[in-house]
């Protein structure tokens, strides 16, 4: 979806809306430090979030890169930084095209700073001298595909700004003039440069209205963190310091807590001021930093840690082309990573009631669905490497991961345990000490309001519904005492397979389940998890891989503990168990005296 219309959308229902930016981290710990960031921070529902193009095209590569996973796996509408410093207009092309692929539809066009080394910018041969160039190449090729962003300066453009700390009445008014031409040539949207006169930026929107540009202007809040960081930066920029503010600053510059408990006090009093005026957007430049930004937003009533909102179980996709996905098997619920990497090449999503799960071709496993974040490699390693001697050893890993022992797990991309698995935690301890190895599970629920913090989703006003469901491994011994406990429970429905694809049933492959589904005012009733016996034996492949190559690879080569977990993966079956009875149901009764 394009900005312009989430900020149109926003405006007819007299909403506030605020977005975030990022830059590319320069490690690889940084950068995956960063999305592990940007996931506590989404979750708060920004309108977009955007990543910085680097200085002469340094981060190419990692930008987008970056962009993608924004899009596709953390599940915000993503703009695209494109400047045209290095970058002839084949590059240029390569990086659109790459974006378009991946569903992002917003870019925010920009000139760029001269490479690094350079004092001026001069064009590359075959790129483009301005951001107007790129605003009309972009429109010219790509039709009404982009949403288009461009920048605009409450002060003038940084190079027009004389040794006084500021424009002259003409470089201001051409400046305004410049802008002009970058949104009739196709710009929609307008994000500011950092300012901390917030006077002067609302005459700055003046201005702008003035000479009849009429699209959103939304003003780039830059918290303060540090004091050397915001001295370097707004030298940098050029940035006018209202005297007050270095004068609250100048005896505590030394104190970072002092520094940063300020810098939230500015930030809101500015964008309070802001908000009086009438502009309901808010753009933080949050420098990979979430403390200062969120705290603006929690004191201008605009988040609440405690009301984290869910559009639906899992995180609804940004991607153009999947926007209309809103049902998914309920087997990669802590995988939703992965998930989206094996599906990303169906020509169709899924649309309402669940299809035919056999057209669409999941993606072969790949490395990629093995592999944690390496921040989180280190926890991994110290609660799950630990010498195994027998299966009892792994069943006391999963209970104690049941009841809260723990913090990981090699099945799960997410963090800790989720709040309706604490719910049922105690009864998932306790079979899991009996040797059925849990990885995913939901409580019963029978029309709990949709917004409960624990199982809650959807708008407000609905309720929700959910069947139990385990799925677990299991020795063949434990399958066939399950199976035959299972005929004194007629609600009960299971599938079961090995890693040979050996598959035990009381279901067919065409029988879906849905196993939760929500009623809302105004609305058919959504049933965004369903479990499908044809993507379990999908599924099946990913979960058994993991007990090798992401678990058993912890140990070194050799070691008997990786005998044993092999020993597991050979001989154990993968078993999801429905009760249908969500209303008078007893999932777990099945497993007493097992």
């Amino acid at each position: 979806m394009k900005v312009i219309e989430k900020i149109q959308e926003a405006a007819l229902n007299d909403k506030v809306v605020f977005s975030f930016e990022f830059f590319p981290p320069k490690t690889d710990d940084g950068v995956e430090n960063l999305f592990e960031r940007m996931d506590r921070m989404v979750s708060h529902n920004p309108s977009f979030c955007d990543i910085t193009w680097g200085a002469g095209g340094s981060t190419a590569d990692l930008t987008l890169d970056i962009a993608n996973r924004m899009q596709n796996q953390i599940c915000v509408e993503t703009m695209m930084h494109l400047t045209c410093t290095n970058m002839p207009v084949e590059s240029i092309d390569q990086a659109l095209n790459s974006i378009k692929g991946n569903g992002i539809q917003n870019v925010l066009a920009l000139r760029g700073d001269p490479p690094h080394g350079q004092d001026k910018f001069v064009a590359v041969e075959g790129g483009f001298a301005c951001a107007l160039d790129l605003v009309r190449h972009i429109k010219k090729n790509y039709g009404d595909f982009f949403g288009i962003t461009v920048a605009g300066y409450p002060e003038a453009h940084p190079e027009v700004i004389g040794e006084d700390g500021v424009a002259s009445p003409e470089a201001y008014q051409k400046d305004l003039a410049y802008l002009k031409e970058k949104v009739d040539a196709g710009a929609e949207v307008i994000v500011t440069q950092l300012f901390y006169d917030t006077d002067n930026f609302l005459k700055f929107v003046n201005d702008c209205r003035q000479i009849g540009i009429a699209c959103p202007i939304v003003p780039g809040i830059m918290p303060i963190n540090n004091y050397k960081g915001f001295v370097r930066m707004t030298g940098f920029c050029k940035t006018r310091i209202p005297a007050e503010i270095m004068a609250a600053l100048d005896p505590i510059k030394d104190n970072e807590e002092a520094v940063k408990a300020y810098g939230i006090h500015l930030g809101t009093e500015m964008c309070k001021k802001i908000l009086a005026s009438g502009i309901k957007t808010l753009h933080l430049y949050t420098l990979n930093m979430d403390k200062t930004a969120l705290a603006i937003l929690q004191n201008l009533g605009l988040i609440e840690e405690s009301k984290i909102s869910r559009t639906l179980p899992w995180k609804r996709p940004t991607n153009v082309f999947r926007v209309k996905e809103d049902v998914r098997p309920i087997f990669w619920a802590n995988r939703p990573k992965s998930y989206i990497s094996r599906t990303r090449g169906w020509e169709q999503y899924p649309q309402g009631r669940w299809g035919d799960s056999c057209s669409p071709a999941y993606g072969a496993l790949t490395d990629h669905q093995f592999l944690r974040p390496r921040s989180k490699d280190k926890k991994l390693q110290e609660e799950w490497a630990v010498p195994l001697t027998s299966v009892e050893d792994i069943n006391e890993k999963f209970s104690k991961l049941c009841l809260g022992k723990l913090k990981t797990s090699p099945w799960s991309e997410l963090d800790g345990l989720q709040p309706e698995t604490k719910i049922i935690g105690e009864q998932l301890g306790g079979i899991n000490s009996k040797g059925f190895l849990t990885i995913n599970s939901q409580p019963a629920v029978n029309g709990v309001k949709s917004d409960s913090p624990a199982v809650g989703w959807g708008g407000p006003g609905g309720y929700v519904y959910q069947k139990a469901y385990l799925e677990f491994f299991c020795s063949k011994d434990r399958l066939s005492s399950l199976v035959e406990k299972c005929k004194a429970f007629p609600s009960l429905t299971y599938i079961a397979v090995n890693k040979a694809g050996e598959t035990l049933s009381n279901v067919s492959p065409a029988d879906v389940n849905a196993v939760t589904w929500g009623v809302f005012p105004a609305k058919e009733i959504i049933q965004p998890t369903v479990v499908d016996p044809t993507s379990f034996v999908v599924w099946k492949d990913e979960a058994f891989e993991i007990w090798t190559r992401g678990w058993a690879r912890m140990y070194p080569e050799g070691d008997s503990s990786r005998t044993v977990l092999e020993s597991v993966q050979s001989n154990y079956f993968l078993v999801s168990l429905v009760d249908n009875d969500y209303i008078n149901g007893d999932l777990f009764g099945v497993f007493r005296d097992l």
